[in-house]
């Protein structure tokens, strides 16, 4: 599956609260099977490949639309039979240049309607940006994603760097999962997405993981 040769259907919800217009982009169908929650040292991700390509998906959008609020609500997809009995939660994706604040997204969330139709699709540059990992590792580097939890909701806040940082991960995971995982059912496949930043400069936001992990659907 290539990434570059993909459209996503989407819906487009414009938003305003007080003197403010949010637009906001969502898959046209919910995920039935991607869960998100919280975990002690992190944050994981369970998908699909439906729900994988959904997720790289809105990471580009994200990377290259700052005015949007790129949001998969995933909290409904918890299977019947499930083991996993933690708190679910949705995912937003925005540009940091937007300034919001998570503490407005339950409202925004409530007044979202049925959307506008919309497809979205990339450019094949937009899957292999030019990226120099080493400036990740330098102390002044500081297009780091940032996150936060709110209204039952993991926000991914960055700028296009921080977002085209980790790409690769996410891209891999859509492009070679699949393969990986027909010449080896059962195995192992995730990404490790880095969030926050090093050294701990924020207690409250300091450096996690979102772990990405192919999983096979149930139910």
């Amino acid at each position: 599956m290539r990434l570059s040769q993909q459209t996503w259907p989407t819906l487009v919800s414009e938003v305003r609260l007080g003197r403010e217009t949010y637009r906001v982009v969502r898959p046209a169908r919910a995920s039935r099977h991607g869960m998100l929650w919280e975990r002690t040292w992190g944050l994981e991700l369970s998908v699909d490949r439906a729900t994988a390509l959904t997720v790289a998906m809105a990471w580009g959008l994200a990377a290259r639309s700052p005015n949007s609020l790129v949001y998969l609500p995933l909290r409904q997809a918890r299977p019947a039979g499930s083991a996993n009995r933690e708190r679910l939660l949705d995912l937003v994706l925005l540009h940091h240049r937007l300034g919001f604040p998570a503490s407005r997204w339950k409202q925004v969330r409530a007044r979202l309607g049925a959307g506008r139709p919309h497809r979205v699709s990339l450019p094949p540059t937009a899957w292999r940006p030019s990226v120099d990992h080493r400036r990740s590792r330098h102390r002044e580097f500081r297009d780091h994603l940032r996150w936060d939890v709110a209204a039952d909701t993991l926000f991914l806040t960055g700028s296009r760097p921080a977002f085209e940082e980790q790409l690769g991960e996410v891209r891999d995971l859509v492009e070679e999962g699949p393969a990986h995982r027909a010449q080896n059912p059962g195995a192992h496949c995730c990404a490790e997405i880095g969030i926050g930043s090093r050294p701990h400069t924020d207690r409250r936001h300091a450096w996690a993981e979102l772990h990405v992990e192919w999983c096979t659907p149930h139910g």
